[in-house]
C-alpha cells in the first residue's frame, strides 16, 4: 500500500487498496503511487484518451472551437467527481480514474454514432459504449508486453461499466455479477455517475445557448435555471450576456453538488455503511439527489431533450453522422481490402478467436476508435470521386 495516501481521510465504506479485488494480471505494487493513481496515469497516457479531444459531445467537433468535446466533458466530470468524493471521504484517485475513463468507448459523433454502430452490429452482438469502454481498457490498448489492454484494477473497471445487459454480464465473470444480482457499484462509481449527469446537463445548456439553439427565456421554464437566474439578475442587474450564463450555470452546478453531498451523506449514515461491499449490496444507489432536486433535474433533462437534442439543426448533424458511419461500416464489411493494414490484421485476429462475427467486431472497433474528423476524412477517401489520386487514398 502506498504510504503517502492519507488513510485518515478515507471512510470505512470507501474503496482502498486494502479492500481492492486486484487486477486481472498480477503486477508488482507501484512505487510512490496508489493503485488507483497508476490506473489514472495509464488512462491519461492511452491513445483512446487522446482521441477524446476530437470526439463529439453534442456538437460535431469542427462546428466550433469552444464547444465541449468528450475530453473536456471528461475533465469536468473528474473535477466534480473529486469534489463529491472528498466531501464523502471516498477515494479521490479512484473517482478521478473512473471519470476520465467513462467515455473512452464512445464512437465518433456522440450518441448518434453509437446508435448507428449499434444498428450496424445488430446481427453481430450489438454495440454499447460502456462495454466498448471496458473493451478499450481490457483489450484494445496495446502498450504492455506482458498483458493486453491497461490491466486496470477491478474497482476502476467496475466504475467504467455503468450499464450492462444480463446477457452480456454473464460473459464478464465477477465484473458482471452485480448486474445479475441487481446490486450496485462502489460509492466512487456512483459519485462519478452523478457527476457525469451534473456536468452534461449544465455544459449542454452553455453550448446550446452559445450555438443559438436555446435561449435564456426558454430556459426560465425550468425551476433549476430560473431560480439561479433570478438570484444573479438581482445581484448584478447590468451583467453581460456571457457572464450571466456563466454565473447562472456555476450556481446550478453548486446547487446540485451540495444537494447531492448532503443527501448522500445522510443516506450513508442511515444505512450504517462500514465496508465498500455494504454499498454494493444495496438494491438502490446510495449516492443521489434529494427528491426535490431529482424532480428539478428531470425537468431540466426533459427540457434539453425537447429543445436542444431534438432541435432540427442538431438532427441534421445527427443524420449526417449516421450516414457516414453506416456507409463506412458497409464498405469495410463488403471489402476488407480497403481497411488499413493494422485494422485488417485486427479483424483477422478476432475472426480466428471468435469466428465470423470477429470481422464485424473488428470493423466496429476500428470505426468506434475514430475521431469525428477522421471518420469524415475516411468517408471522403472512400466515397468522394475527387479523391482518386493515390496520395489522397493513403491514410
Amino acid at each position: 500500500m502506498h504510504e503517502g495516501y492519507d488513510l485518515r481521510n478515507l471512510a470505512p465504506y470507501a474503496c482502498s487498496e486494502a479492500t481492492s479485488r486486484g487486477r486481472l494480471h498480477q503486477e508488482p505494487d507501484p512505487v510512490h503511487r496508489t493503485q488507483y493513481q497508476r490506473d489514472r496515469d495509464r488512462i491519461i497516457h492511452s491513445a483512446a484518451f487522446r482521441r477524446l479531444e476530437y470526439k463529439t459531445q453534442v456538437f460535431v467537433n469542427h462546428e466550433g472551437d469552444l464547444f465541449r468535446t468528450r475530453l473536456t466533458h471528461s475533465l469536468e466530470v473528474s473535477q466534480i467527481g473529486r469534489s463529491i468524493a472528498r466531501e464523502l471521504h471516498l477515494h479521490e484517485d479512484l473517482a478521478e480514474t473512473i471519470a476520465i475513463a467513462h467515455d473512452l468507448g464512445h464512437a465518433p459523433f456522440g450518441h448518434a454514432g453509437q446508435d448507428a454502430l449499434n444498428r450496424c452490429m445488430k446481427n453481430y452482438g450489438g454495440f454499447e459504449h460502456n462495454l466498448q469502454s471496458l473493451r478499450v481498457v481490457d483489450e484494445l490498448e496495446e502498450k504492455y508486453a506482458e498483458f493486453p489492454g491497461l490491466n486496470l484494477s477491478f474497482e476502476s473497471r467496475e466504475g467504467i461499466l455503468k450499464h450492462c445487459s444480463t446477457k452480456d454480464a454473464r460473459n464478464l465473470g465477477e465484473l458482471g455479477q452485480r448486474f445479475i444480482d441487481k446490486h450496485q457499484p462502489s460509492l466512487e462509481a456512483q459519485a462519478c455517475d452523478k457527476a457525469d449527469e451534473i456536468a452534461y446537463n449544465n455544459h449542454d445548456i452553455d453550448d446550446g445557448v452559445r450555438y443559438g439553439l436555446i435561449t435564456i427565456e426558454q430556459l426560465q421554464e425550468t425551476q433549476l435555471f430560473r431560480e439561479q437566474y433570478e438570484i444573479v439578475m438581482q445581484k448584478y442587474p447590468d451583467i453581460t450576456h456571457n457572464c450571466l450564463i456563466h454565473e447562472v450555470i456555476r450556481r446550478m452546478i453548486s446547487r446540485m453538488v451540495v444537494d447531492l453531498i448532503d443527501t448522500s451523506r445522510n443516506k450513508i449514515h442511515e444505512l450504517n455503511l462500514n465496508h465498500p461491499d455494504d454499498a454494493r449490496n444495496q438494491k438502490k444507489q446510495v449516492v443521489g439527489f434529494s427528491e426535490d432536486m431529482q424532480k428539478q433535474t428531470l425537468e431540466l433533462k426533459r427540457f434539453l431533450m425537447t429543445n436542444l437534442y431534438r432541435h432540427y439543426r442538431v438532427q441534421r448533424m445527427t443524420t449526417k453522422a449516421e450516414r457516414v458511419l453506416n456507409s463506412l461500416f458497409e464498405a469495410f464489411i463488403n471489402d476488407l481490402r480497403i481497411l488499413p493494414p493494422d485494422a485488417l490484421q485486427h479483424c483477422n485476429n478476432l475472426k480466428d478467436k471468435i469466428g465470423d462475427n470477429g470481422i464485424a467486431r473488428g470493423v466496429s472497433d476500428y470505426i468506434a476508435g475514430m475521431t469525428d474528423r477522421y471518420a469524415i476524412v475516411e468517408y471522403e477517401r472512400i466515397f468522394n470521386p475527387r479523391q482518386l489520386s493515390f496520395a489522397n487514398l493513403i491514410p
